[in-house]
């Protein structure tokens, strides 16, 4: 789904520009979790459990919360939205738009497109980090953005219309500084 588009404020350098990626697979994932927390409440309504109430207290107790983990673990990253300003790049993960990043663009050495993004490669979908790569907002296989941060580091955002979003990015950065690529 392509979601990006030049919003102009009140100057011509208030420009925005937002992109997103969603991942639609996901919701299924969510629906599994869902189905686990049915499955707990049944449990505890309709159970002629035998073995104790101990055990019901567990099996109840276990099913709702893998199931909140699920729904809430696959709905924070069903989405990515990307927007970029005069000032600063920020990244928001989800319909609650957490977890969230704020990067200002004073902090970001270059961008680069990455054409081939996949989860496999950053262990799943969601908020990764791995030594050797960086960090990274995942949420779908596809297009990216590969950030050059000041301090070394390095952040990956999965967004459609990533060669724009690095466009973006770009023409943004001071053009004296030192290692800004244009």
């Amino acid at each position: 789904m392509r979601d990006d588009r030049l919003r102009a404020d009140d100057a011509p350098q208030s420009v925005v520009w937002h992109g997103r990626a969603t991942n639609r697979v996901q919701w299924l994932l969510a629906l599994v979790g869902v189905a686990c927390v049915a499955l707990g409440i049944e449990l505890a309504v309709n159970s002629a459990w035998t073995s104790g109430v101990a055990a019901l207290v567990m099996a109840v107790v276990g099913c709702i919360a893998a199931g909140l983990l699920v729904v809430f673990g696959t709905l924070a990253f069903v989405h990515v939205d990307l927007k970029l300003d005069r000032d600063c790049l920020e990244v928001r993960c989800g319909h609650i738009g957490l977890p969230r990043r704020r990067i200002p663009l004073e902090h970001i050495a270059g961008a680069d497109l990455a054409p081939h993004v996949t989860p496999r490669h950053w262990g799943g979908w969601g908020y990764r980090w791995r030594p050797e790569k960086g960090t990274a907002v995942v949420v779908r296989r596809g297009e990216g953005v590969v950030l050059r941060l000041w301090d070394g580091h390095i952040f990956t955002i999965t967004v459609d219309n990533a060669e724009t979003a690095v466009r973006q990015i770009r023409d943004r950065l001071r053009p004296n500084a030192p290692g800004a690529v244009r």
